[in-house]
């Protein structure tokens, strides 16, 4: 049963630890992933705005420039040069003209340097990634498709969409390229689509449309570019089955120490069956055995018989006594359980516990007299504290009652009560022969008696020790047990004043 128990105990560890490892790295690839998205969504966006930029600018230098030749300059309206109407401002004339002629060929300048990438990049019919072969410089990565791009810049294709669908790509801004069967998918599918970030899973790709300044932009990314989390996830997963390896090794060694009380509690309960079943089958068997000769002679008297019913009222008073034992056993532990799940004690009451010791001692002395033995007390008088006088005097009674019982012949038993700081001391000592070291741990036992040789046959049903501590448990004190060859056998109960 122990063994089905830690195997449980075990399993169900396991599996609590398993999914909360599970969930939270679930989380935490969802949280990476959700912000690579985001990341992504960004780059796209910021692509759009600066394509958008570099658009109007453009569209606002053409208007600027718009019918006049670089370079060339209006002849003035009215005249040659030879005016005299004109030839005091010539110079300013001339001074305006050159600011015109700069401006023009800086604006020539700018036209070269955005024409030459559109023409590496090409219209929609022709691939991104074309490069010089007597360049150095290196081709931008293949976005979409079966290619996967990522690392922390993430490479971005924008392009300009006309009405009727064609795509022409804006090469200063491509840090990536698309195959042509790709892009055609993509433009075939994105034709209708609303604007907004969205993917083309098929496709492998992100994208974002949206029209600025009159004109429709296209940008696509690498669903690569979010895939961080499957590499993140997978480094968790080798961390999960690491971590339930360890913990299965812990698991294995906790729940051998978390089940010692349970085993201890299983194994003190198959004893205290057995003992109990033993203490009660021999007065059954003496009361069944003196009924059945009772029986055997209907015709006698009851007087004749007397001593099967004198043995039969004997064995069933010591039935009624364990039966008892077993009753304020049950009562006190049910009382404790209460307690600790938060309900009031029994309330207590002011006990003078001197007066309690006192009158214990006086009702032991002729049982020590009969055996010869000494019996001294040192009681210090006005002892008080709260409690339950009926249990107090149940718990000096079984101490002295046990210590006359193993008393030696001829020795001598002494019971002391004193204060000790904020508690109180009770100490009962008798000389004999000590108990044993292999006996001591387990004297507080229910249904534990040493062996025959020490008691002498004079043992009980081994309750009246484990009734003793509880009563001092139960008034928030304890009970100890030390036992020498020079000594003796000496019970400590100790119980904190009021």
């Amino acid at each position: 049963m122990l063994k089905k128990l830690r195997i449980k105990f075990i399993a169900l560890n396991m599996a609590t630890v398993a999914v909360v490892l599970t969930v939270v790295f679930a989380a935490i690839c969802v949280v990476n992933h959700r912000q690579s998205v985001a990341t992504v969504d960004g780059a796209l966006n910021q692509a759009i705005a600066q394509a958008s930029e570099h658009q109007s600018r453009q569209m606002g230098k053409d208007a600027f420039g718009e019918g006049q030749p670089d370079g060339e300059q209006p002849a003035p309206a009215d005249g040659g040069a030879g005016d005299p109407a004109v030839s005091g401002d010539q110079g300013a004339s001339a001074q305006v003209a050159g600011q015109v002629a700069g401006f023009a060929e800086a604006d020539a300048a700018v036209d070269r340097e955005d024409a030459a990438p559109e023409a590496l990049a090409g219209s929609a019919n022709q691939e991104l990634a074309v490069v010089d072969a007597s360049s150095d410089v290196a081709a931008p990565p293949t976005i979409g498709g079966r290619e996967r791009s990522g690392g922390q810049v993430i490479p971005v294709a924008p392009f300009s969409m006309s009405s009727d669908g064609d795509m022409t790509a804006l090469g200063r801004f491509n840090t990536a390229s698309i195959s042509q069967d790709v892009l055609e998918q993509a433009g075939q599918q994105l034709a209708g689509a609303d604007e907004g970030f969205g993917s083309l899973s098929d496709l492998g790709l992100f994208y974002e449309k949206r029209q600025a300044g009159g004109v429709m932009y296209l940008a696509f990314a690498d669903m690569g570019s979010a895939s961080g989390w499957r590499s993140l996830a997978a480094t968790l997963g080798v961390v999960e089955v690491a971590a339930l390896a360890v913990f299965f090794v812990i698991s294995l060694f906790f729940s051998r120490w978390a089940l010692r009380p349970v085993a201890r509690a299983w194994t003190q309960q198959r004893r205290f069956v057995a003992d109990a079943s033993h203490d009660l089958k021999t007065p059954l068997t003496v009361i069944l055995a003196n009924t059945s000769i009772a029986l055997e002679h209907p015709e006698r008297s009851v007087a004749s018989q007397s001593q099967w019913l004198e043995s039969t009222q004997h064995e069933a008073e010591a039935m009624q006594g364990l039966v008892g034992d077993l009753l304020t056993l049950a009562k006190m532990d049910e009382e404790e359980a209460a307690a600790q799940s938060g309900a009031a004690r029994p309330a207590f009451e002011e006990v003078d516990l001197s007066d309690v010791i006192e009158g214990e001692v006086l009702q032991f002395e002729s049982v020590a007299f009969e055996r010869g033995v000494r019996l001294e007390s040192q009681v210090e008088p006005g002892i008080e504290l709260r409690g339950n006088e009926q249990r107090l005097r149940r718990l000096a009674g079984t101490l002295i009652d046990n210590a006359c019982k193993y008393v030696d012949d001829g020795g001598a038993v002494d019971v002391a009560l004193s204060r000790s700081g904020k508690q109180v001391r009770l100490a009962v000592r008798n000389t004999g022969a000590p108990i044993s070291p292999e006996d001591l741990p387990h004297v507080f036992d229910r249904f534990y008696r040493a062996d025959k040789a020490r008691t002498g046959g004079a043992g009980g049903h081994g309750l009246g020790l484990a009734i003793a501590r509880a009563i001092a448990e139960e008034h928030g004190g304890n009970l100890s047990v030390a036992s020498t060859q020079a000594e003796g056998t000496v019970f400590t109960a100790t119980l904190p004043l009021k």
